[in-house]
This record gives structure tokens, sequence and C-alpha cells, in this order.
């Protein structure tokens, strides 16, 4: 036996790969991943050059493992593709006509007016709809322009060349049993070398994660922060309907010990797209970020939007709310980091899907430039040097202190003193510091010392358990393979985290995938249900010794998001 991937899973032999040149491999099609795609592609025919590139997505399908609210600044995707209005592009679908920001306590909600926030937060030339089928869109233009996309491929293992330099990727295995023994249908996985390769695994891949130390990415920046987003998408009455409307809720049911809030969209075909985001620096372990969005949906303002209403769609997916100060160098020896594999969710506007689309792009013209003058294998200093200078950054930095502000002084004060900072930075009066991050598996205090919340039984008609709901999630694995949540030390969620915090993974997890069983007879055992994985990484970033760590599964693995 070797351990060949590098990421503890055991495989008993190692099988000749075969290997395929590209100029530029992309790991993930989602927004970044599709646009540094497609800009790449527009520069060489624009020029009238050959160049090969390649996109691995590790869904089923290009959109499989996309979720967001979302609503959608188009600033990005003007810039890539100026016609996408009359192209049959799904976005144009909904514009955002009517934009509502609540405050809630248990039974009521007061509106705040929009003119105490500065004007980039009122959603104007926003359209609202499903990011999974912008990304669906994005693919169907850019394999126009000969851009080679393959799902169900995940990127399992970064290749590297003798100078250390990334060589390229290699997808994962097929036909592995659960032992790491070859069943009938083995077959290994495919090298795919590049002259630069672009990671867009989205908010904490596994690649991404391997690469941070190997190059020393994240040395001058804050610990990446994040959110967990839970989702629904419901079917509701005509009456109740009003397409364009988008609302954001803060403040109940969180409690001091946790920061986050709601969101509630009006998009096409008479349905609402809602949702309930906890960062995941919560202090209480009694906390569960899948009750506390079915607790929402009780309060009477949400609760009368979906009465008559029939829930779709479930999804959850963690987001990255670090800004600013937590991204991370973009590009080393071989390749960059783009999207959310850097992190580039501007948190208060609740938006990444246009920074991240510009993060594509600005690599790919990096790359592309690099590729023409006969390079391979450095460093895109020039992505670097064009991020630095961008709207990206700057819009990043007009928000950057919001989320530590909330944090430290609370939802009230914390609101008051980051819309302070915003709109000074707005007139241009720039505020001389920048918050620091900690870490959220940092976080957690005593089970004993914290109150447990009162969290409604599900009635599966406005709530609902998290079985059935990884039900409508279409969440598939494939049983007999490895299991892709790998414990470090198998010891530590019986020994160390259920004392201590009651082992939190049985609340933190929005699909039901850890358990612990035989508590009450003395005899308390920590069980994975890895078939049940949606994917959202929460496991990877809230676990309190960092314990749990998230490998990617068999090819195709995972949820089949319609419409997310």
């Amino acid at each position: 036996m070797n351990d060949r991937r590098g990421d503890g899973r055991k495989v008993f032999a190692v099988s000749e790969r075969e290997s395929m040149p590209y100029d530029v491999v992309i790991v993930g099609a989602g927004p970044a991943g599709l646009s540094a795609a497609i800009r790449l592609k527009q520069m060489a025919n624009e020029a009238g050059s050959e160049l090969s590139v390649c996109i691995l997505e590790k869904g089923s399908e290009v959109g499989a493992h996309i979720l967001s609210g979302a609503v959608i600044d188009p600033r990005a995707l003007d810039e890539l593709l100026p016609e996408w209005r009359d192209q049959g592009c799904p976005l144009a679908e909904v514009p955002v006509n009517d934009n509502q920001h609540w405050i809630l306590t248990k039974n009521k909600k007061f509106g705040l007016p929009e003119f105490i926030s500065p004007g980039f937060m009122h959603n104007e030339g926003t359209y609202t709809g499903s990011l999974g089928n912008l990304c669906r869109w994005l693919a169907e233009q850019a394999e126009g322009l000969g851009v080679e996309i393959f799902p169900g491929f995940p990127a399992a293992e970064i290749l590297y060349n003798e100078d250390g330099s990334v060589k390229g990727v290699a997808t994962g295995d097929m036909g592995v049993a659960r032992d790491g023994s070859h069943k009938a249908d083995y077959a290994p996985g495919l090298e795919l070398h590049a002259k630069y390769t672009f990671f867009a695994e989205g908010v904490r891949g596994h690649l991404t994660k391997m690469l941070k130390p190997q190059f020393a990415l994240d040395a001058d920046c804050e610990p990446q922060v994040y959110g967990l987003g839970v989702k629904e998408l419901w079917d509701i009455d005509p009456a109740n309907h009003a397409a364009g409307r988008v609302i954001h809720t803060q403040g109940w049911p969180l409690d001091q010990n946790a920061n986050g809030g709601g969101f509630l969209y009006h998009q096409a075909n008479g349905q609402v797209a809602l949702g309930f985001v906890t960062w995941l620096n919560y202090r209480n372990p009694h906390i569960s970020p899948f009750q506390e969005m079915q607790k929402w949906k009780t309060h009477p303002e949400i609760a009368k939007i979906l009465k008559g209403g029939k829930r779709v769609s479930y999804g959850a997916r963690a987001i990255s709310d670090g800004g600013l100060q937590s991204v991370p160098k973009l590009a080393f020896p071989g390749g960059a980091l783009i999207g959310d594999s850097a992190g580039f969710l501007n948190v208060p506007r609740i938006k990444g899907t246009h920074t991240s689309m510009k993060s594509g792009m600005m690599a790919a013209e990096a790359a592309f430039a690099a590729v023409t003058a006969g390079r391979s294998s450095d460093t895109l200093d020039a992505y670097q040097a064009a991020y630095d200078g961008s709207w990206v950054k700057k819009e990043l930095s007009v928000v950057r202190n919001v989320l530590p502000l909330v944090e430290k002084y609370g939802d009230l004060a914390g609101t008051i003193l980051s819309g302070m900072t915003m709109w000074l930075e707005t007139f241009k009066i720039k505020v001389p510091f920048t918050m620091k991050h900690h870490p959220d598996n940092e976080s957690l205090y005593r089970a004993d010392i914290m109150p447990k919340p009162d969290y409604p039984k599900p009635d599966g008609v406005l709530t609902f358990d998290r079985l059935s709901s990884v039900f409508i999630s279409n969440t598939n694995h494939e049983e007999d393979q490895p299991v892709h949540l790998q414990l470090k030390d198998p010891s530590i969620p019986v020994a160390y985290n259920l004392p201590l915090y009651d082992e939190p993974a049985q609340r933190y997890c929005p699909a039901g995938v850890y358990e612990i069983v035989g508590e009450e007879e003395g005899d308390p055992k920590f069980v994975i249900n890895a078939q049940n994985c949606v994917h959202c990484k929460t496991c990877d970033i809230k676990d309190p010794t960092q314990n749990i760590n998230w490998v990617t599964p068999e090819g195709g693995g995972g949820p089949n998001y319609p419409n997310m």
C-alpha cells in the first residue's frame, strides 16, 4: 500500500496514468473558472492564436455544486460578455426593483430606509436568479469558444515539476473500494499538465488548502473566516410573489453568541430563494445553523410570504467572509488562486460573483500574456499587480472593517459603526485601521456554560428536518468508496469534543453527516454518514482541533442542485 494521493487515503497499487497537455488547466467550473476560460479563448481568438484550455468540474454537471442566493452585480459580466442580456442568459430575466432591509425581533420587523446606507448597498442595476443556471450558460459560451469541460472529474492531486512549480493536477481514481482495493470497474486518474493551473475550487478548496502552506500564500494575510449559508427554493402563492423584490434581514433568531442574517429573493417562475447565513465564529456549541434557518422561517413576516407554498429544493455551502485582509497571495510558480479559492466576497453587499469573475479574467489576461511570450510555470506577477490596482480590491477595501466591527461590538452597535466606516470610505476618507480576524475553529465556549437554543419541531410544511432536506438536494455518493471525511485522530470526537463541546459536528453539519450513537448506553461512538455530504465544507472549517479533513470523493458525487 502507499499514500500516492498525499491526502491520507491508502491505495493498493499505482497504475500508470495517462497524461494530457494543455496551456491552461482550470480546477472548478464556477463563475471564476468559467470566466477565466472564456477570457483566455477570447484573447486567443482575437490574436488568431491557438490556446488549449480545459476545466475540471467535480459535480456531475456544471452547476450541480453551485449554491448562492443570488443577487448578482453584472459589472464583470458586462466586461466579459457585453451582449449577455440579448444572448439568452437566464440572469437577465429578473432585474432587482425593490430592495428591503429588515431588523427582526421575535414577532416584529423594522425596515431600514435605504438612504442610511451608501449607494453601493442599494442593489441598483443588479439581477436575482440562480447562479447555477448562470454557470450552465457560461459553460455553453466557453464551449462555443473551444474550451474543453470535463464534469464528473474532480482534481484530487497537485502535480509538481522538479523545480517545485505546479505542473498540473491529476483527477481522482474511479472504482476504488472503501478499503482501498480496486473494484472491477477501477480506472486510474488522468494527469493534466499545464503551463499554468488555475485553482477555482470555491470556498475551502481541498487543493487550495495544500497550496497555501506549500507556497506560504497566507503568510502576510489574516486567517480566512467563514459563514454557512443554508438555502431553500420555494414555489409560493402568486398573490405573495413580487418578482425582483429582495429582502435581507438581521437580528432574530440569533442572540449575542452568533452573528449572521437572512435573505429572501423573489425570482422567476413564481419562486423565492431564501436562506440564512450563520457566521462560523459563533461561540455557543449548541447552535445549529440548519435549525437557525428553520426557526427564522417561523417569523410572522417570513411565514406570511411562504404560506400556501411548497419547498422544492435545499442546499448548504460555506462562504468566505474574510474580505480584503484575508485575501492571500494570488500567484505562485505555475499557478494562481481565483474566485472563492482566494475569497473576494463583499460581506455587507452579500455579493462575490462579480469579484470572483473579475479575478478569473485578470488571471486569464496575465496567463495569456505569459504563454504568448513563451513562458510557463513561473509566477504570474501581473495577476497580483492587476488585482492590486483593480476595482475588486477597492471595493473590498471600503468594507474591510464591517465584519470584525459587528463581531466585536455586536449586531446593533457593530452595524452602526460599520455603517459609519463605509460612509467615510465612500467620501474618500480612509479609515486609518484594518481590523484583524480570528480563526472560526477557536471561537467555541464550553457546552456546559452555554444555553441550549429553543428550536421548532419540524412540521413538514414550513419547517423540516435535515434528512428530508438532504433528500431534495439530490445528494448521492457511491457508498463503496474511501470515506472522504477523514479524521486525523479518530479518538478526538468522543474523547475531547464530546465532553467539552457536546461534539458540535452533530449540529453544525447541515446534512446530518455526523452522529454520536450509544451515548445513553455509556458507549458513545462517532459515526460519519459520508453519503449525506453536500460538500459545504463546514466540518473542515469549524471542528475545534481541525481534526476533520475534507477531501474529494469519487467524481460526480455530492449534490445535484437544480436552479440553485
